[in-house]
């Protein structure tokens, strides 16, 4: 299963703000403490929390980002990780692991059958400086997100242009869904090498990220296998995939049938006739 990129994660923020925002957390159940990576102790980060008020929710790369009165708490949902509303006489399973109680009477759950989620809490502006969000690469839709910024990022490694957009260093967001879908539209093959790419194939990459990434955004993201947002909505940018999960299939584009390799231990979808390496 792969983990909800920027899309999903920007749809997740998007109806979680109209679910949560301005309501008061009067109380924090944490039934695994694991996922509590900031502060050491799970006692504290409840107590912390206690009596905040959710202002806001932002998102960097594929963390949300939970503003409140004193506090960032900066949340990472992995592969399973999801958040959902309820009334707290509504019943619950044994995924549910961090429950924060409201002074309205309603539950934010988060559930996670995996339990790979983290939660950071953070004064604000420290969690800039800090990990997990300091060594993030620009957004895709930022101003420092230049197909020059990308050329420059590229040429510094000969590793699969593949892997090199999965490095969250490079560019955020980005996952095996859209890099795939993403290279497709540029024409580009997963495996050529980052540092030989022409100037002008990658104005071409650059222009398609932000194309799919914003198509994507549009349409709720993509759902495969498990992703819903947080009111139990799927996604449909799936039904605009040209070659992810599509291994067999014939292309959209020319009809060759869609082949999957691995590349950098990462399974990837391509068509070999209309993605060359160059």
């Amino acid at each position: 299963m792969d983990v909800p990129e920027l899309p999903e994660v920007e749809t997740v923020r998007r109806t979680l703000t109209g679910l949560v925002k301005g309501k008061t957390i009067k109380s924090v159940e944490i039934r695994w403490p694991n996922i509590i990576k900031r502060p050491a102790e799970p006692e504290e980060f409840a107590r912390k929390l206690t009596g905040e008020t959710i202002q806001s929710i932002g998102r960097r790369g594929k963390f949300l980002l939970f503003h409140l009165d004193h506090y960032v708490m900066v949340s990472h949902l992995r592969m399973e990780g999801k958040y959902g509303l309820h009334q707290a006489e509504e019943p619950d399973d044994k995924h549910v692991h961090v429950i924060f109680t409201m002074t309205d009477g309603t539950q934010l759950r988060y559930r996670d059958v995996r339990k790979f989620g983290t939660m950071h809490l953070f004064k604000p502006g420290e969690e800039a400086g800090e990990l997990p969000l300091s060594q993030l690469g620009p957004e895709p839709d930022a101003e420092e997100f230049t197909s020059a910024y990308l050329k420059e990022r590229l040429a510094k490694t000969n590793r699969a242009v593949k892997t090199a957009l999965l490095d969250q260093k490079t560019v955020v967001g980005l996952g095996n869904i859209y890099v795939d879908e993403a290279l497709f539209r540029a024409g580009v093959h997963p495996e050529t090498k980052a540092n030989q790419l022409s100037d002008k194939t990658i104005k071409t990459l650059h222009a398609e990220i932000k194309n799919t990434l914003q198509e994507a955004i549009d349409a709720g993201g993509s759902t495969v296998r498990s992703y819903i947002n947080s009111q139990g909505e799927i996604g449909m940018f799936q039904l605009q995939h040209f070659v992810y999960g599509k291994k067999d299939e014939p292309c959209k584009n020319c009809g060759t049938m869609i082949s999957k390799i691995v590349v950098g231990g990462r399974g990837t979808h391509f068509c070999a006739k209309c993605q060359k390496k160059e």
